[in-house]
């Protein structure tokens, strides 16, 4: 096979692979930032070998193996081998002394706890979301410090200092690597969830750049997502999540006309939205309402992502019900942002007035006052009120306020309609 071949296959296995590999080297080693560099000793071993001897029958298990020599050395090295260490050095001593048998063996271990450890650890809540969101990414999800940078529109030495740190900090708390158990499993699973979603959403509507959604970072967190409802699969709020970002993703392809500018869900083509993610993201949410005893935060917006999925058309969705189920968001979730989908909710189920009735009692929120999202309601409110000088102000606030180039265009566009509109 040409080097070239060859290189692309490694690259291949280890983005596949990578986070298993480092999460066995993790629960060896007990620090994420040692097992990703002895993972990546096996990299460069791999891509310096394989060229010249061929590739291995079991890349991902030589691999595997590779990387936890390296651990056992460091461990050697480092004098650490206690009772416990040295009963790992012994039995990866046998597997060496059987040759080939410790490729065959290599992912023989119980991968599945093991990712499960390094997702949790990586998503601790003693790191800043954003630290989390890094490296998640980075060792979860494979993708490198230019990858995350790129999509998150930040320095690509801003990305590799997060990481860094990230790493930094959890070795100094002492954070054990491994699956929490009883009460702390809750906290520690809502901060997971919360690193997924922050991922799901910043690729579906972009906070600041050129594009209004970034597809891939919504498949990665679906990938996680869907990893995760399979090492977990008895936690309900995991399928709701799941079911969320699957039915927001089926509007992808709808959600952007072909020069990237953004479609408001009423003005999308439905039959461009995708049938088989919405009856994927049904069934998770069918899963997780027969888990659960209450729906959770993540489950009720699954709900009311479903509510628009069902509808035919926009004429038809079934608005009463979403202000329901954004009531009882309210009462499981309750946040300044969830009173603002309500209060949109509420105006299409019941008229404009009853809508900015709500809305005006957040105007004075400290959270919501640097939220773009608060006058663009507020003004295409005031619009169907024909209010349409009001209205014009307020979408040129939101535009003032918001870091997304397409959506502050189209927030110019319609401040500019409000002139020239009829009265």
């Amino acid at each position: 096979m040409p080097a070239a071949s060859v290189e692309k296959t490694i690259e291949a296995v280890w983005r596949i692979e990578q986070a298993r590999i480092i999460a066995a080297i993790a629960r060896m080693v007990r620090d994420v930032g040692l097992a990703e560099e002895f993972a990546q000793d096996a990299l460069v071993t791999a891509l310096a070998q394989w060229p010249e001897k061929g590739m291995p029958d079991k890349p991902a298990a030589w691999l595997m193996a590779t990387g936890k020599r390296r651990a056992i050395d460091h461990l050697r090295r480092a004098k650490m081998l206690d009772r416990k260490h040295g009963q790992i050095g012994h039995e990866m001593e046998i597997e060496q002394m059987h040759g080939g048998a410790d490729i065959d063996a290599a992912l023989d271990d119980d991968i599945g706890d093991d990712l499960l450890s390094l997702i949790f650890t990586a998503c601790h809540p003693v790191l800043s979301p954003e630290a989390r969101v890094a490296l998640t990414l980075r060792l979860v999800g494979g993708l490198d410090t230019e990858e995350i940078a790129r999509a998150f529109l930040v320095p690509e030495p801003t990305v590799a200092q997060r990481i860094v740190r990230a790493k930094r900090t959890l070795a100094q708390a002492g954070v054990p690597f491994e699956v929490p158990r009883g009460a702390d499993r809750a906290e520690r699973l809502a901060s997971v969830l919360f690193v997924i979603y922050l991922v799901f959403n910043e690729g579906y509507s972009a906070t600041s750049g050129e594009d209004w959604i970034r597809p891939q970072l919504c498949e990665e967190a679906m990938r996680l997502g869907r990893v995760l409802a399979g090492l977990v699969p008895e936690e309900a709020e995991i399928h709701g999540l799941v079911a969320l970002m699957e039915i927001q993703a089926s509007r992808l392809k709808a959600r952007t006309g072909p020069g990237g500018a953004p479609i408001l869900l009423a003005d999308q083509n439905r039959g461009r939205w995708d049938r088989v993610l919405i009856q994927h993201g049904l069934a998770s949410l069918d899963r997780s309402e027969a888990l659960a005893t209450r729906r959770g935060p993540y489950a009720l917006q699954a709900a009311i992502a479903a509510c628009h999925a069902r509808a035919p058309t926009a004429d038809e969705t079934d608005w009463p019900r979403i202000a329901a189920l954004y009531f009882a968001l309210a009462q499981v979730n309750p946040s300044p942002v969830v009173e603002l989908n309500r209060a949109v909710a509420i105006s299409m189920a019941f008229g404009p007035q009853a809508g900015l009735d709500l809305v005006d009692q957040l105007v004075d929120v400290p959270e919501l006052k640097a939220y773009h999202l608060l006058p663009g309601v507020r003004a295409d409110l005031l619009a169907k009120l024909g209010r349409l000088e009001e209205a014009a102000a307020e979408f040129q606030r939101a535009a003032s306020l918001t870091r997304n180039d397409r959506e502050r265009a189209v927030l110019l566009e319609r401040a500019a309609a409000m002139a020239v509109r009829p009265d």
